[in-house]
């Protein structure tokens, strides 16, 4: 039988980037893992997370996190907390781990790029981000489409670029993780 752990890697990145960066909310944590995903995928053709993400106005959403975040299911609230932090002149809310970080189910690479993530993005706030998520050419931006794509799943396939010279291998372990799934999944 074929295990992911995509809910417990989902739980500890959330206490690995609020351990590692300042300012990390709701938004911040989004384009976090958005970016973590699409860059593993693509280079590997496989996400970190398994979230579906969704085109918004803001940018990229994990729909999975973003429906949960006002009510966290117990094994998300065991590990961290979510709290009210003045930054400048305004309230925002703040992910707080509640535990150490616990890197079992991750691989050298994805605690490379999350390091490389966190350590790019640890003093920004959510906006600064906005560039880099909102790219033009971009998966989001791709699917947004100025609003005609809003709530539009993001489909992973449009983190590999064609002029990428390991386009075709990537997309060819694409499809073979997928037919696994789908396999184990009956």
């Amino acid at each position: 039988m074929l295990t992911n752990h995509y809910r417990e890697k989902l739980i500890e990145l959330a206490i690995y980037f609020a351990a590692h960066t300042r300012y990390c909310g709701k938004i911040k944590l989004n384009k976090l893992l958005y970016l973590l995903d699409f860059e593993h995928f693509r280079q590997t053709g496989i996400s970190v997370t398994g979230l579906e993400y969704r085109a918004m106005k803001m940018g990229p959403v994990p729909m999975e996190l973003y429906l949960e975040w006002d009510e966290l299911g117990p094994d998300f609230a065991e590990a961290i907390e979510i709290v009210p932090e003045r930054v400048v002149d305004y309230w925002r809310e703040n992910v707080r781990p509640k535990r150490a970080f616990d890197d079992t189910h991750f691989t050298k690479r994805e605690l490379r790029l999350m390091a490389e993530l966190a350590e790019r993005f640890r003093d920004d706030l959510s906006k600064p981000m906005i560039g880099i998520t909102h790219q033009e050419r971009g998966p989001w931006a791709a699917i947004w489409d100025n609003g005609k794509g809003n709530l539009e799943r993001i489909p992973y396939a449009l983190a590999i670029r064609d002029e990428d010279p390991h386009a075709g291998v990537v997309r060819e372990a694409a499809a073979e993780h997928e037919g696994i799934c789908l396999a184990h999944a009956h």
